[in-house]
């Protein structure tokens, strides 16, 4: 709790606020959990917590829309491996984190109540189409788990956390037949996104010819619905020249929206180095993070937005894609920025330049030269991570009460 109520100063920093088009040096202060004001040479009183920021960007707090947080629990035999929030988020820049549709109605009150309402990261949630979610992974191949009015009614009451509708992993590989028809899962979900007048997010298998991936982008999904695993394998991104297929372009022209997702098989170069190099961006990057991908490929975010620096987009636009971007996609214009009375959310980023090599999730590498590295990350005006101790005092010279052993008065 020590940061809490006291004002923090970020002095000599690159202020990078892509949805406002700043980039300049400069200072930020943080007050009462507020952005206060950015300006030159602001001074600070004695209590003022003073963060030297040269050399680094300071940015609004990061936002990962595609990650698993919600815990599987010893009953819960088939769940996905989930990661811990505060632990693995606040030590990559991430001040609002996205559950990609882990739970569904089911398990979303518990969610809410255990996990959300607890955690000093800001979580978010798209809940599943199925009532067992990823919770119980068996749920999302049962049409008679798929309940868009309960979805829809769970994503209205609590409409301040739920972002959207998720549809996820439905009966991949495999024949349809009466019980498994090949579009239920989706159009069960865009009926629930109808219904509460919110997005849906699309994580998705052709299954040709029955199940397209053309169909799905251009006749089934809405204009502001989302794509995620944009880059995966399966998916017909280059025609047989290399080129990017066309109805790509036309799908963005329509309004429906790309989401990196990387995960632990969600993410090849062969599709998205020519992709990016053709003018086919992701509108948002994210981890898809959970306990099978920590280690690699993905990471955290930091990592997977370090891979796209190495291919060659600007800074600014890959902040963008990890803050107002995602912002603006799930309804909450309220974060991503640093306007003054925004949130108390911010990133102190560092850029190393070098030679740095970066996996894929079909195991191949690529060769880069950036790299960014979190220094600190402000949640809410505290200071949530700081590795090396910018806005402490040095030793020698720290107050008295680091001097008094416990016990002593």
């Amino acid at each position: 709790m020590r940061n809490k109520e006291k004002e923090i100063l970020l002095k000599g920093g690159t202020i990078l606020d892509p949805s406002r088009n700043i980039k300049k040096k400069g200072d930020v202060r943080i007050l009462e959990g507020k952005i206060a004001e950015i300006g030159e040479n602001l001074a600070g009183s004695g209590e003022t917590i003073i963060v030297p920021a040269e050399g680094c960007y300071v940015t609004p707090g990061l936002v990962d829309m595609h990650c698993h947080i919600y815990p599987s629990f010893p009953f819960q035999k088939d769940g996905l491996p989930t990661i811990h929030p505060q632990s693995h988020m606040f030590q990559s820049g991430v001040t609002t984190a996205v559950d990609a549709g882990t739970c569904g109605s089911r398990d979303f009150i518990r969610f809410k109540e255990q996990i959300i309402d607890k955690s000093r990261l800001r979580i978010l949630a798209f809940i599943n189409i199925a009532a067992g979610g990823m919770v119980s992974l068996d749920s999302e191949q049962d049409i008679r788990e798929f309940h868009p009015e309960i979805a829809a009614a769970m994503a209205k009451t609590f409409g301040d956390i739920v972002v959207g509708i998720k549809t996820a992993h439905y009966w991949v590989g495999r024949s349809f037949d009466r019980e498994h028809p090949p579009w239920e899962s989706v159009d069960r979900a865009v009926e629930a996104g109808n219904l509460c007048g919110k997005p849906v997010m699309a994580d998705f298998q052709p299954n040709l010819p029955e199940r397209t991936y053309q169909e799905l982008l251009m006749e089934r999904l809405r204009p502001g619905d989302i794509h995620t695993h944009v880059y995966a394998q399966q998916f017909p991104i280059l025609d047989k020249e290399g080129n990017v297929n066309s109805f790509l372009f036309e799908a963005v022209k329509r309004g429906i929206l790309f989401d990196l997702g990387h995960g632990a098989g969600s993410f090849w170069f062969r599709n998205a180095i020519p992709a990016y190099r053709q003018g086919f961006l992701p509108d948002v990057i994210s981890t898809d993070l959970y306990l099978d991908n920590v280690a690699g490929p993905v990471i955290n975010l930091l990592h997977v937005m370090s891979k796209y620096l190495s291919m060659g987009m600007p800074l600014e636009e890959v902040i963008y894609r990890t803050t107002k971007g995602p912002a603006r996609i799930i309804g909450h214009e309220e974060l991503g920025d640093l306007r003054p009375g925004a949130f108390g959310d911010v990133a102190v980023l560092r850029v190393e330049e070098g030679h740095f090599g970066y996996a894929d999730s079909g195991h191949a590498r690529m060769n880069g030269n950036k790299r960014l590295e979190c220094v600190m990350t402000i949640r809410a005006g505290r200071i949530v991570y700081d590795p090396g101790g910018l806005g402490m005092p040095l030793w020698e010279t720290a107050p008295e009460a680091y001097w008094t052993p416990p016990g002593v008065l």
